[in-house]
């Protein structure tokens, strides 16, 4: 066969060009994925509401002392 087009001229064909049939290939920002990178309180605590989390996270110990003092409390 002298077919030219073969499976590496495919592969990359498909990597050159990706970047047209997507229209705008502009690279967009992404926000920060750790914790460290988002700087405000308010950022954080969106973000463990999002994930179903606490923010501040409260130690065990901490928590179960909470949970004492309201006991205690009536």
């Amino acid at each position: 066969m002298t077919d030219i087009r073969d499976r590496a001229w495919r592969l990359v064909n498909n990597k050159r060009n990706k970047h047209r049939e997507m229209g705008d290939f502009q690279p967009k920002f992404t926000k920060e994925k750790t914790w460290k990178m988002l700087y405000t309180r308010s950022d954080k605590i969106k973000r463990a509401m999002q994930l179903g989390m606490t923010y501040p996270q409260v130690s065990r110990a901490v928590s179960r002392r909470n949970a004492l003092d309201e006991l205690q409390k009536p």
